[in-house]
């Protein structure tokens, strides 16, 4: 068994994809086929012994439509000619929208005196006149509707009927009717009928269908935007040590167990293990959690997070599709691509929905020329019903909701496995929400500054000058951060001489013939310095979940900081709307009990479940879907005994 993804090129509406999906079904060996219109995407099961890529496309082709194999690689030139021809295709059907639209309003004022039966004197005359609104509505027609009858054509001759066959129709019975009225305009009043023309009917309509494409097809470039953009997240190059050598190369030349150099800044190219050096990295893009991450050797990196202040090497351990940013990419493309139960549907009804609009049409001129007797009106309502009933928005509706909806998803940092995840959402009772990065900004800010000797003198800006100058050398969030909030009240950093750093207790350093220190309470208590006189400080600032750090000159406490991963500003307005809503807003998170519970305080979550790590939160979450199914089921119980 394999399993084939193909983009589908030609497709109009959704009864195309449906024709697809019937030929691709014929070829001997295919188990299973789904063709999304909104994605333009056939995914196909099916077995190597008895079917083939060549078999298949044969069918699509003998169809009337044309596919190419998706690439294996995540990164490919067809990439960017797919997006050149879909800008071409939109600057293509504006210039369409635009004419069609400006000789519609012409032709619209030109009726308008025969639609009200008034004398209209602000409409100039020549606008009124058949012959000038014939000349008006043919480009309209040819070319700007002319892919409708192309691909009406096309259908005609392979026996099957589409969108386009009922566009085709309708507008061609408008303007051939008000062409032969317009030419023989004697054969309607010989009959006593009136020799209207109507095509205005037959413009506006092409133009309003076009205008529909022109907003599908850039619906349709804003969700694959989500896409390349996931795929944008990757590094183009990585320096490989070769023979001893560092040399750069493109990513796609990247090979099992090569060692690769990343210095600091840089983006980290594909998936493998630290083997020397350390730093830490921004791993964000993977987990949410924007608080940089040690790695050392032995350490797993992942391709497109970003190397902090340090320099390592690694040995690569996936390339190309194995990769974690390739996985993540083929998630949000099978969701793109994938069915929602109610689009299966609305696909088996616009099957048959197509056949049975054109028979009512049939029917509707049929009854109406029998009892009146009017060609005129017999052909107008004919016209109406092959053009109103066009099923467009049914069986683009659906496809297009997924895509709009994984696309910005995607965009936001979230992944929706499929479609029919999606079409469950409505049904969702309880949102999870970790801490870090999500209801706070992810990132260390320096909220409060005290010193012994408060502000006289100066002594504050001192006191952070020799605080940030001793920070700067260390790789720590938390020195990060006190070195931007050194920057952002504008003060300059000296030289320190020096520097150590001692693993979960703080730093020190000489700056200016002084001796720094900063770090965690007991690390200077340890050292003899005495730190009471700031406890209160440091008391008030822990039960707000702040990470608090002391700063002492030359063996005398001097300064306390309190940091923390400040709220966002609209958290707390979020949490409460979904609340309104009815839904149970519960917080999961790594961090300690203490921070976790301060941060649920301001922004109005009752349940928390904190210091989980990765490996439990799989776990919660199918707790908690069991109490709400068992929720659920008491509920139900309930009503039955009240009823």
């Amino acid at each position: 068994m394999d399993t084939l993804t193909l983009k589908l090129r030609g497709m109009s509406c959704a009864a195309c994809a449906n024709n697809i999906e019937k030929a691709i079904r014929s070829v001997s060996g295919v188990i299973d086929c789904n063709v999304n219109f909104g994605a333009e995407q056939a995914t196909i099961k099916y077995d190597r012994s008895l079917a083939s890529l060549e078999k298949i496309q044969s069918a699509i082709a003998s169809a009337g439509y044309s596919s190419d194999s998706l690439q294996e690689e995540l990164l490919s030139e067809e990439d960017d000619a797919e997006k050149a021809s879909r800008q071409a295709l939109q600057r293509q059907l504006s210039l369409k929208v635009l004419v069609g639209g400006v000789i519609s309003i012409f032709l619209l004022l030109g009726s308008l005196p025969m639609m009200t039966g008034l004398n209209l004197p602000l409409i100039p005359s020549f606008l009124q006149n058949s012959w000038m609104q014939l000349v008006l509505t043919t480009p309209v027609v040819f070319w700007c509707g002319g892919s409708f009858y192309r691909n009406g054509w096309k259908s005609l001759k392979r026996h099957t009927a589409t969108m386009d066959t009922l566009i085709a129709l309708g507008t061609s019975a408008a303007y051939l009717y008000s062409l032969f009225v317009t030419i023989f305009p004697k054969f309607f009043i010989a009959q006593g009928l009136i020799p209207h023309i109507y095509y205005e009917v037959a413009a506006i309509v092409i133009t309003l269908i076009l205008l529909g494409r022109l907003l599908e097809n850039r619906a349709r470039g804003q969700t694959s935007e989500a896409i390349r953009k996931l795929i944008g997240l990757q590094a183009r190059d990585a320096r490989v040590i070769r023979d001893g050598r560092e040399i750069d190369v493109p990513i796609a030349e990247v090979r099992i167990n090569d060692v690769i150099l990343v210095r600091p800044g840089e983006k980290i190219p594909v998936d493998g293990e630290v083997i020397a050096g350390a730093s830490t990295v921004d791993e964000a893009m993977v987990t949410g959690e924007s608080l940089p991450v040690k790695k050392q050797s032995g350490d797993e990196v992942i391709g497109a997070t970003i190397n902090g202040a340090g320099a390592f090497q690694f040995r690569v351990t996936r390339v190309g599709n194995d990769t974690f940013l390739a996985q993540i990419v083929k998630l949000v493309q099978q969701a793109q691509g994938s069915k929602a139960p109610i689009q299966r549907l609305a696909d088996r009804v616009t099957g048959w929905f197509v056949p049975a609009v054109i028979g009512v049409a049939i029917a509707t001129f049929v009854i109406w020329f029998s009892f009146t007797g009017n060609l005129t009106l017999a052909t107008m309502t004919t016209v109406g019903v092959l053009i109103i009933a066009c099923p467009c928005a049914l069986g683009l509706a659906t496809p297009t909701s997924v895509m709009v909806g994984t696309g910005k998803g995607a965009e936001n940092g979230i992944l929706i496995k499929g479609a029919d995840s999606l079409e469950l959402a409505h049904k969702i009772q309880t949102i999870v929400l970790d801490k870090t990065g999500t209801l706070t900004q992810g990132k260390p800010t320096v909220t409060d500054f005290v010193t012994v000797n408060g502000t006289a003198n100066g002594n504050e800006i001192q006191l952070l000058q020799l605080a940030a100058t001793v920070e700067r050398n260390s790789e720590h969030p938390l020195a990060e951060a006190v070195v931007k909030y050194a920057q952002s009240q504008e003060v300059s950093l000296t030289e320190a001489k020096n520097f150590q750093a001692i693993a979960g207790s703080g730093v020190q350093a000489i700056v200016s013939n002084q001796l720094v220190q900063i770090g965690t309470q007991r690390w200077l208590t340890e050292l003899g310095i005495n730190t009471m006189s700031l406890q209160q400080y440091k008391d008030t600032w822990e039960a707000a979940g702040k990470t608090v750090i002391l700063i002492a000159v030359d063996g005398e406490l001097q300064g306390i900081m309190g940091i923390a991963d400040a709220l966002k500003p609209s958290s707390a307005a979020v949490v409460k709307a979904l609340q309104k809503l009815g839904l149970e807003v519960v917080m999961l998170t790594g961090d300690n009990r203490k921070t976790a519970d301060a941060i649920a305080r301001q922004v109005g979550i009752q349940q928390i479940f904190a210091e989980v790590r990765p490996d439990q939160k799989a776990a919660i979450i199918l707790s908690l879907q069991g109490e709400q199914r068992g929720r659920g089921a008491e509920e139900q119980r309930s009503r039955g005994a009240e009823e």
